[in-house]
């Protein structure tokens, strides 16, 4: 089976290994497959040994099913190719906590910690965890353009890189721009009233290869206020490693916000 990309994927961040094919009858596994190591000049694989980057084009799902056998388990093209199941449970380290797909488990969890503090909130206050981000933030999209919004703040990592003010660690992220445009300077300043209240410590920055669905949101008009709060994490798009510290931090952070709000 050819593959192509979704988001900011790449075949290399995934490696060799297996990944599960979402018939729409049922699920089968894949091998997602480079070819030989073992060759010669001859061969196309052996520019990807030497000079060449790995792309989608030169991958390919090995599955052992004929045609025929691939269209009664109802894969056909546009059918969803992800990371084996096996393969994303999050494994410790030390004060680390590493997965495949870490933004989203620990943008929810985040979430869930929040709930639990919110009782009868003077405002309504949503807690969205949205579909599509990669592809166009299709699915904050649709609820801003639903939902008419005071503010807006997306639950983000933040790429730990030399060319970012980033450490890793407890402190979380607040983000002035990104590759979308400027962030509310007065959303943020009450988010960082809230870290200070909270005794959290709050890291800067801008990040120019990046984009929520807040700054996405704002860019398109929906909604006039949006901020982006995120936990330092490495390996984006891959098996992704961040401080549980980090990511505690911003749910006390937005449960301070959440107070500050309804006093």
């Amino acid at each position: 089976m050819q593959v192509r990309k979704l988001g900011g994927s790449f075949p290399w961040v995934y490696g060799e290994g297996v990944v599960d094919i979402l018939g729409d009858n049922t699920t089968i596994q894949g091998i997602l497959s480079f070819g030989s190591r073992h060759v010669s000049h001859e061969s196309p694989q052996k520019v990807l040994q030497d000079n060449a980057p790995l792309r989608w084009e030169d991958a390919w799902v090995e599955t052992k099913l004929s045609a025929t056998e691939l269209a009664e388990a109802g894969i056909h093209p546009g059918s969803r190719v992800v990371v084996g199941k096996h393969r994303k449970h999050p494994i410790r380290l030390k004060d680390h906590i590493a997965s495949y797909t870490l933004d989203n488990k620990a943008s929810v969890a985040i979430l869930l910690a929040l709930a639990q503090h919110l009782k009868d909130p003077v405002v309504d206050v949503y807690l969205v965890a949205s579909a599509k981000e990669e592809v166009g933030a299709i699915g904050a999209l649709y609820f801003t353009q639903n939902h008419r919004l005071d503010a807006l703040i997306a639950l983000e990592i933040c790429p730990l890189s030399s060319e970012y003010p980033i450490d890793d660690g407890e402190a979380p992220v607040l983000l002035s721009q990104d590759g979308y445009g400027i962030y509310d300077e007065n959303l943020n300043e009450e988010l960082r009233q809230a870290a200070l209240n909270a005794e959290i410590d709050l890291q800067l920055a801008t990040i120019s290869g990046f984009g929520s669905d807040a700054s996405i949101a704002m860019k398109l008009g929906h909604i006039a206020r949006a901020a982006c709060l995120g936990f330092p994490t490495q390996n984006t798009h891959g098996y992704e490693i961040a401080h549980l510290g980090a990511i505690a931090n911003c749910a006390i952070i937005l449960k301070s916000y959440c107070e500050t709000l309804f006093n």
